[in-house]
């Protein structure tokens, strides 16, 4: 049985679990560290590639570049979306400049391309970095290749947040089994942990607040099945949001003002005030020394503060997590008093403040005997082992976060899949022209709760054609939306009486392009060019296969369909793409399937109105009507 990894790709720090003898288990560095942070390098004087993790921070001190942290936040956003974060945030980075077009589209982060100079690098680009590093830990540990992984999301990642883990994934080499919530994961690993003990049964709440997310879900736990009743949270609530008032407290006492400090000053400025808030979780006071460099001059600095002080700076961010508790408990239709226990997840949650908050929320002490830093990566892990042949007594059933639904006349947003519906699921609704002769319809897929269109967020948009030309309301198109295991869409229209058929895999407007991730994979991550052309030229054989057997069938079946030239050409395109696939150049390849697709334009459509007026023939004109 191939091995299977567990990631937990964190906001601030990353950890990778595999199973070993039927126990899930952290894999460590040379240090004995499960923790690796989040964190990449790109420095003035490399021309490619990056450091990543804790070499990132001891290179950050030493060396003149550009430290990414904390870009989980940014993935799968728009340009407005990522300013506005840094806006009221710390700014650990800054954006690649663009257009509106372009930077509405995907976030870019500016960073050195090691010649002098700078270039663009995406968040999923980051994230590829870390999930490399931890696939690179695990083939040190076991001296193979290993390239299966289930890796984490928080619950409330939207289409477009999961879609570009997905794609940060498969630049990192890694063949994703399954995105998989990260209070799901650590529900998994609590309860099945709990169930060997002979308890840990019945309903409880995962509060998962890490560095930069927030997910608060509602599970019920009995003897290997995990079904998630309600998931509720925030994408931008986090660790993150206590560190940067003490950061900027800091900054103003260097003489530094933080809107306009430089990134290497605020990581400065910040990483006391982690020292800081990690000292105080067991302790009243603290002064933590360190350095903030002003101009040509480093100036040592120290942060003296009380835990009281600490928590009247934080209190106004840990309310913040009353209103997606609140939603999650309303959902599942449950109060606290309804619950067997609440467990807590994430880093954060050591602030005494927090569990403060969740004791007092949920009317009961929480439960902390999970580690919550290894937790979530210990449940993918367990997750990973069944999806890859393992045998293990587990059923997860998880749901949408966010509702999924169609434009309709008027902006009006018509919900076809309402959030929290378990998945993998598939809802159909049926829809109808509304001018005398239509032939085609537009669809506009959007995600979000509220009922107008421009309030929600736009996820893709397509057009049936061939619809026949009948009055208005007469033609009947059935629209399918079907979310795989991952939250995934996937969205295909029908016209019923024709069966014209178009299908779209939701491909988020935010996310990466087929031909942005090509491009990524040319370059990226010790992969060597070779290696990539022959793999993609692989693939492009692939599919000319497909259509040279589909072309063949056609001819057979209905080559009387078309003159004796038109078969010539046919014919000439189909032996032209035979002979691209004997040669090493995928885009000539490319090009004669173009051509071939071209040539056979014509049959195709003359075979749909063979097969129409074959279903038509011998039928009245009442049973036509019917």
């Amino acid at each position: 049985m191939a091995r299977a990894l567990g990631i937990d790709l964190g906001t601030t720090y990353s950890l990778v679990a595999v199973v070993k003898d039927g126990r899930a288990e952290v894999l460590k560095d040379e240090n004995g560290e499960g923790r690796m942070p989040s964190a990449v390098f790109f420095g003035d004087d490399l021309e490619a590639g990056a450091l990543v993790g804790w070499e990132a921070f001891a290179a950050e001190r030493t060396r003149g570049g550009a430290l990414l942290t904390s870009t989980k936040r940014f993935m799968g956003r728009g340009r407005s979306t990522a300013q506005a974060v840094l806006d009221r945030g710390a700014r650990t980075f800054r954006l690649w400049p663009a257009n509106d077009e372009d930077g509405e589209r995907l976030v870019q982060l500016e960073v050195p391309d090691g010649q002098g100079g700078t270039r663009a690098c995406t968040p999923v680009e980051v994230a590829a970095y870390v999930l490399k590093a931890l696939k690179d830990r695990a083939e040190q540990e076991f001296g193979e290749e290993v390239s299966d992984a289930v890796i984490t999301v928080p619950a409330y990642f939207d289409d477009a947040q999961r879609q570009a883990t997905r794609d940060a994934g498969r630049l990192a080499g890694l063949r994703v089994l399954r995105l998989l919530a990260e209070p799901t994961a650590a529900a998994v690993a609590y309860g099945l942990d709990k169930e060997a003990e002979g308890r840990g049964q019945g309903t409880y709440v995962v509060f998962d607040l890490g560095g930069g997310t927030f997910d608060v879900s509602v599970l019920e736990f009995d003897r290997g099945l995990f079904r998630v009743r309600a998931t509720a949270g925030d994408t931008a609530l986090g660790g993150d949001d206590f560190d940067w008032p003490l950061a900027e407290r800091m900054l103003r006492a260097a003489g530094v003002e933080p809107s306009t400090a430089q990134p290497h000053q605020t990581h400065q400025a910040l990483a006391i005030a982690r020292r800081a808030k990690e000292a105080l979780t067991d302790r009243d006071a603290v002064d933590v020394e360190g350095v903030l460099s002003v101009g040509a001059e480093t100036r040592p600095v120290t942060l003296s503060l009380t835990r009281d002080e600490l928590e009247r700076v934080i209190l106004p961010v840990v309310n913040r997590c009353a209103g997606p508790c609140e939603r999650a408990l309303t959902d599942a239709g449950l109060t606290p008093d309804d619950l067997d226990g609440v467990i807590l997840v994430g880093g954060s949650t050591r602030v005494p403040l927090v569990r403060a908050f969740a004791r007092e929320f949920f009317r009961r002490d929480p439960l902390v005997d999970a580690h919550p830093d290894e937790v979530v990566a210990v449940g993918a892990a367990l997750q990973a082992d069944l999806l890859s042949g393992g045998e293990r007594d587990l059923l997860l059933l998880d749901v949408t976060p966010l509702s999924l639904g169609l434009e309709t006349m008027g902006g009006v947003v018509d919900r076809l899949v309402p959030r929290n519906s378990p998945i993998p699921c598939t809802a159909t609704h049926t829809f109808t022209t509304y001018a005398d002769q239509q032939t085609a319809m537009d669809f506009h897929v959007v995600q979000g709760e509220r009922e107008k269109v421009e309030h929600c967020k736009s996820l893709a948009r397509f057009k049936l054609r061939g619809i026949p030309p009948l009055g208005a309301g007469l033609a009947r198109v059935a629209v399918t939306f079907q979310l795989d295991a991952d939250g995934l869409l996937t969205v295909t229209a029908r016209e019923q009486a024709t069966g014209t058929t178009t299908a779209v895999e939701v491909k988020p407007s935010y996310g990466l392009t087929d031909a942005e991730v090509e491009q990524m994979l040319m370059a990226s991550l010790d992969h060597a060019q070779q290696d990539i052309e022959e793999r993609l030229l692989i693939e492009k054989r692939v599919e000319a296969e497909r259509v040279l057997a589909a072309t063949d069938k056609a001819l057979r079946e209905d080559g009387l369909l078309v003159d004796t030239d038109e078969r010539g050409a046919i014919e000439r395109a189909a032996a032209a793409v035979r002979a691209a696939t004997r040669d090493v150049n995928r885009h000539a390849l490319q090009a004669a399937l173009e051509m071939l697709d071209r040539a056979t334009q014509e049959l195709a459509h003359r075979r749909m109105s063979k097969r129409i007026g074959e279903a038509l023939e011998h039928k009245s004109v009442d049973e036509i009507a019917r």
